[in-house]
């Protein structure tokens, strides 16, 4: 799942259920055959979705706490907490977590967006006013973030 492309937005039936769509579908081919991690975003109000192997390589640093820090048992007990194994059935359909979905306040309208390796499960409102937000300051927040690259000659 490296390098996932789009945001789409989807409806959750009753059950749940979001139904993925064919674009990041075809995406997400090479991790269907395992199964998929869903857990609670750190910074937002929303869910993260990781390929099995994504979910084991970040699992693999976690793993290389010492656990003999109270900090780090609190940081992987809050990490881990709601972690769930979810996969697509036949018809390309997610079934969210109830608890997760509380969570991240999802009720009907989801928006499935990209973050690189991952994919972010957002309510649909919690969605537009992050990115309204990030509006603000995203011109700073990028050159801060991507602007240094250690090239520059003045």
């Amino acid at each position: 799942m490296s390098h996932l492309i789009g945001t789409y937005q989807c409806k959750a039936d009753p059950k749940g259920r979001v139904k993925i769509p064919t674009v990041l579908s075809k995406q997400l081919a090479g991790a269907r055959q395992e199964a998929f991690v869903v857990k609670r975003a750190v910074f937002q109000p929303c869910l993260e979705l990781y390929s099995l192997k994504e979910w084991n390589a970040l699992m693999a640093k976690v793993n290389n706490l010492n656990r003999f820090k109270k900090k780090n048992n609190d940081f992987i007990r809050r990490f881990t907490a709601g972690v769930k194994i979810v996969a697509l059935d036949a018809t390309d359909r997610l079934l969210i977590p109830r608890d997760l979905a509380q969570f991240a306040g999802i009720e009907k309208t989801v928006v499935l967006s990209a973050a690189v390796n991952i994919i972010e499960i957002w309510d649909k409102d919690h969605y537009e006013k992050a990115i309204d937000e990030a509006a603000v300051d995203f011109a700073a927040l990028a050159e801060e973030v991507m602007g240094d690259d250690g090239d520059d000659v003045s």
